[in-house]
């Protein structure tokens, strides 16, 4: 029962259907791994303990009663941006340090549905604004593969918890990369779904035309239980589709690799601050893919200098605007004895909100301002369209395009990147969240430093099947998704 935390989600399925253990032994094992190991990873905000053991309970009378579904019982963490009845939900932020939410989610509520146990809430950039999880409130969650530096973000806390076997999975979302960039450094598989398939109620909002939840596991079969629950319309997003939801574990062997045409457009690869072993591990994945029978074929997408300026616009200016509510009055943080209301609204936002959401919601309101705003916004918002129509041309002539998730492996802590290094980082992922378009990343190596290298697989519209199909026949072929780094080798 030790290495409970090794089995994959099939395998904890299929170990709970047959009764080799129970969803309360399950459970235990990974609050008992929480206890002792995340005061050195410090991926979770809160714990939920008491919680997770009664939905173990009612879990285990499920499964007993035969009315369990495929994930009943199974362990699971939460981004802490998803609002969870009866537990804080913070979205990384002093503003929301004492938001107890009074409803779910969609995700966290179709996740009970499915009898998943919430485990607990895991730490992430401040209302998903950044990409190291160096929290300011919350401190700085550690990769697992190297507690000197970052798991990346703003999910970062749903990766490490993956990567240090905290929890089998997790729930993220991905604005501008916010789970294939972590899912890259900690190297795990994390799905960015196409826009408007998973639903975004309940999901606090950074920028509302790019944020997308999706799933953070070690492999993309695990990721595929996953998107089997949270996929799907719901009449309470005004922004998800109503489309068929794909099987997505019936679905994982469903595209053949062979005669797959994978694009490479030349300019992704001539970034500049494209590290040498990013580079190295990226191409020889390619090269698998091509021996297993993909065609690679050079593409030119030629909007790639305008992804970081365009993003850089539109996200800040809709933060701008999604963030005004925080303000001191109805909830949230309240500055202590304002003297008149001008400045609680002032001391209320400063001392509640960390500098890189300042930040965000100064250039976001810059931008939206009268005599700026067609300038810059509205002119930002015609480019995004020309970098939608770049890759609609070349899913013309392929089938899925490659990238690396990230130029980079992962920073150390306390790098202190400038803001224009920390967007530069961005630059291949960015462009996804801008277009609506589903993508994945999957380990494929380590660098010289022994951290986690990603390979973006870029879909177009509605092929997340085929996505995580790819990347599980690479998986098939291949180990990197199994390695595990020395912290999740302990036992609790």
């Amino acid at each position: 029962m030790s290495d409970l935390h090794r089995l994959s989600i099939r395998e904890l399925s299929e170990g709970l259907a047959q009764a080799k253990f129970s969803s309360r032994e399950l459970t235990e094992h990974y609050l008992k791994r929480i206890a002792k190991i995340d005061t050195q990873v410090q991926s979770y905000i809160t714990v939920t303990a008491e919680q997770a053991l009664a939905q173990a309970d009612a879990a285990d009378a499920a499964i007993k009663a035969g009315h369990a579904t495929t994930l009943t019982g199974l362990p699971i963490a939460h981004k802490d941006i998803f609002c969870t009845q009866g537990i804080k939900t913070t979205a990384g932020s002093k503003m929301l340090d004492n938001f107890i939410s009074p409803y779910d989610a969609t995700v966290v509520a179709k996740g009970k549905a499915a009898g998943l146990v919430t485990l607990g809430k895991v730490n992430m950039d401040e209302f998903a604004m950044g990409s190291t999880s160096e929290n300011p409130h919350f401190g700085s969650t550690k990769n697992p593969w190297n507690l000197e530096h970052v798991p990346g973000g703003s999910s970062g806390g749903s990766a490490a918890v993956v990567a240090a076997d905290l929890a089998p999975f997790a729930t993220g979302t991905d604005t501008g990369g916010s789970i294939r960039q972590p899912a890259s450094f900690c190297g795990l598989t994390g799905l960015k779904p196409t826009y408007g398939r998973v639903s975004r109620f309940g999901m606090i909002a950074y920028a509302s035309s790019m944020d997308q939840g999706g799933p953070m596991a070690r492999s993309a079969e695990d990721c595929a239980y996953l998107m089997n629950v949270m996929a799907g319309h719901d009449a309470k997003d005004s922004t998800s589709v109503q489309k068929e939801v794909d099987d997505y574990v019936a679905n994982l062997n469903g595209t053949s690799v062979k005669g797959l045409r994978i694009g490479i457009p030349k300019q992704y690869f001539n970034v500049q601050g494209l590290d040498a072993d990013v580079k190295a591990r990226v191409e020889e994945s390619l090269k698998k893919l091509e021996e297993m029978g993909a065609t690679l074929v050079e593409i030119d997408l030629n909007m790639t200098e305008a992804y970081v300026p365009t993003y850089y616009l539109i996200a800040p200016a809709e933060a701008s605007s999604n963030l005004q509510r925080f303000d001191g009055v109805r909830y949230g943080y309240r500055c202590e004895n304002p003297v008149d209301l001008m400045d609680l609204y002032k001391r209320s936002r400063s001392e509640g909100f960390g500098t890189e959401v300042q930040r965000r919601i100064l250039i976001g309101t810059y931008a939206l301002s009268a005599g700026y705003y067609d300038a810059y916004y509205v002119k930002a918002q015609k480019v995004r369209r020309l970098i939608q129509q770049d890759f609609l041309k070349a899913f013309e002539n392929v089938d899925m395009i490659a990238a690396p998730s990230a130029p980079t492996t992962a920073y150390k802590i306390g790098a202190n990147l400038s803001p224009t290094e920390m967007y530069l980082g961005d630059i291949y992922t960015l462009a996804v969240n801008l277009a609506g378009l589903p993508a994945i990343n999957a380990p494929v190596g380590f660098d010289k430093n022994n951290l986690p290298v990603g390979l973006q697989l870029i879909g177009n519209y509605w092929s997340e099947s085929q996505l995580l199909s790819v990347v599980h026949q690479y998986q098939q072929a291949t180990d990197w998704h199994t390695k595990r780094a020395a912290i999740a080798e302990e036992n609790a």
